[in-house]
This record gives C-alpha cells, sequence and structure tokens, in this order.
C-alpha cells in the first residue's frame, strides 16, 4: 500500500503512514524481508519529498540489513539508490559517484540484472554530474538494457531522461527529444510515476522547442508544472520552462525570466544544490541574451561556486568557458 501510495496516487502522507505502519509490524514479528522493502522505499520516496536526513536513514536500515544477509542484490540497489536520491538530489556528487561505482562492482558481482540495472544508470546520472558525458552514456546504456532484460520501468525511464539530458547539453537536440519520448513511453504505458512523465515531456518539449519552438503548447506546459508532485523535479521542469520560453521570442525573455527565479527558488528551498548551479548558469544565459554583461558575469560565477562545492567539474568548466566569453 505504501509503495501504490507513493508511486501511483503519489500521496505522500499516506505512504508515509503506510510504511511506518509496516516497519512497525515487520519489526514486532523479525520479518527482516519486509523491514528491508519497507526500509528502502520509504527512503527513497522521502527524499524525492527532499527530505533528505530522515530518507538516508531508512535506506542506510536497508543497506545494513543487506550487509548483514551478505544480499548482493541488496547491497547493490541499496547503494545505487543512496547515490540517486539522497547524494545526487542534494548535490553531493563525489558521494553520489563513490556510492555508484561501489553499486556497479557489487552487481557486477552478484551476477543480477535488476541490480546491475539500478546500478548502471545510478552510476550514469553520477558521471553526469560530474559532467563526464561520454562515460554517462557508456553507462545508462548498459544500464537500460538490463532494465529491459527485467521489464523494470522505472529505472529505465531515469536511464532515458539521463540521456537525453546529456544529448540536450551536446545540442543534438532531436536525439534528445528521441530519449525522452521514449523514456515516457515506459510510464505512460505502466500508469506508475505520474510525476516522472511529466518531468520527461516538459524534458522533450524542452528538447523540441529548440528546433521547432512554434508548435510549443505553453498551455499543457503550465499544466505539467502544477502537477507535480516531486519536490526534486519541481526546480527542473520550472527552468525547462524558462528555457522553452527563451527559444520561442525575444518577447517571452521577460517570462523565462519569472520562470527561472522560480527554479532557484525552489531549489534554495528543497537544498537541491547541483539543480541550483544549473539554474544559476541558465540565468547568466538570459541575462546575456539580453546584453546585461555585469548580472550574467554574476550569475554564471555563483554557478561555478556552487558546481564548485558539489564536485561537478565538467560544469564548472563549461561555465568558466561561457563566463571567458562574456
Amino acid at each position: 500500500m505504501g509503495a501504490y501510495y507513493a508511486h501511483q496516487e503519489e500521496n505522500f502522507q499516506a505512504a508515509s503512514h503506510a510504511f511506518k505502519e509496516s516497519l512497525t509490524i515487520s519489526e514486532e514479528v523479525n520479518d527482516i524481508v519486509t523491514t528491508f522493502l519497507s526500509s528502502y522505499w520509504f527512503g527513497s520516496n522521502l527524499c524525492l519529498n527532499c527530505e533528505f536526513e530522515e530518507g538516508n536513514r531508512h535506506l542506510q536500515k536497508a543497506l545494513d540489513i543487506s550487509i548483514a544477509a551478505g544480499n548482493l542484490r541488496g547491497i547493490a540497489s541499496a547503494k545505487a539508490s543512496f547515490a540517486y536520491f539522497c547524494f545526487f538530489n542534494q548535490g553531493k556528487i563525489d558521494l553520489a559517484f563513490q556510492n555508484s561505482l561501489e553499486s556497479v562492482q557489487i552487481a557486477e558481482e552478484s551476477k543480477d540484472d535488476y541490480s546491475k540495472g539500478i546500478a548502471y544508470n545510478c552510476h550514469g546520472v553520477s558521471c553526469y554530474g560530474r559532467g563526464l558525458f561520454e562515460e554517462a552514456e557508456k553507462h545508462l546504456l548498459k544500464g537500460i538494457g538490463f532494465c529491459e532484460r527485467v521489464n523494470e520501468k522505472g529505472w529505465n525511464f531515469l536511464g532515458h531522461w539521463c540521456l537525453g539530458e546529456i544529448y540536450f547539453e551536446m545540442n543534438d537536440f532531436p536525439r534528445s527529444e528521441g530519449w525522452y519520448e521514449k523514456g515516457c513511453k515506459f510510464l505512460k504505458n505502466s500508469l506508475i510515476f505520474p510525476s516522472l512523465l511529466g518531468w520527461g515531456k516538459v524534458g522533450m518539449m524542452r528538447a523540441k522547442s529548440n528546433t521547432n519552438p512554434k508548435n510549443t503548447d505553453l498551455g499543457s506546459l503550465y499544466a505539467l508544472s502544477k502537477n507535480n508532485k516531486y519536490k526534486t523535479a519541481q526546480g527542473w521542469i520550472f527552468s525547462y520552462i524558462g528555457t522553452i520560453l527563451m527559444n520561442l521570442s525575444e518577447g517571452h525573455i521577460s517570462e523565462a525570466g519569472g520562470w527561472i527565479q522560480k527554479a532557484i527558488e525552489e531549489d534554495l528551498k528543497n537544498r537541491t544544490r547541483f539543480f541550483l548551479g544549473r539554474d544559476y548558469a541558465l540565468y547568466g544565459r538570459l541575462f546575456k541574451r539580453k546584453n546585461d554583461r555585469p548580472k550574467a558575469q554574476e550569475h554564471l560565477v555563483k554557478a561555478i561556486e556552487i558546481m564548485k562545492e558539489c564536485g561537478a567539474d565538467g560544469w564548472v568548466e563549461k561555465a568558466e568557458k561561457e563566463l571567458a566569453l562574456i
């Protein structure tokens, strides 16, 4: 019931209540498997809601149970989830990279395709966070392959989403759009994670706006931003909309700035530091478009400071190059 409330209804209050009940009962009767599953899902969903400290505590319990049992599949899955849900989302890219790399090594030792799918996709996301796009692409394609073998949807979406991000940064917009679109199909057919589906759709629209901005449906775009329930995705969606509006016409520049400001406010509130650094870099590009050199420099410098703090070295280098050209 907790997983249903969290993944399909996206009712986090009901999900939290169900997970707590499950943990209480499973610990009373010493049902270790249910304690692991409840801790794992509860921790992951708390992190999606940016309750990182509490989420960390439950994920650690899931990891401790797996280590005590010598369950390589559980260890690999829990470490990968730490990497993505807790560390990547907080902008602790070095810790994300370390845990996801260990997850890949343990998953390979386990010879279990399910944990390999999670591990490789999470390590791909960690590499993306560092700005290592080619390395990220290699791991994500492996992760997607393993997910497809076991018909896993959620982690498969994450791999497709991240490839969409990578090709967007490489200015290969048709390819970016294609990966977002394929990822959305997994969730559309499964009826789970509606907010992630919306996140993928806005990403797809952002990629499309770079090649065909005139066909952008602003009404559906704004509706998707309102319907999102995941705090970790909210800043991304706002920044996507800001980019789309920048692509439409000069008449939308002020409105685009408003959406980027909303992204900054959201990511400051949610303590999602890597996302915040990307917001400031985007805001710097907007001011460059407006020929406001001091403001462009100010926001790019802020982006560089945050990315350095996160350990996102490739993104620091990218922002420094942009700054040098202003």
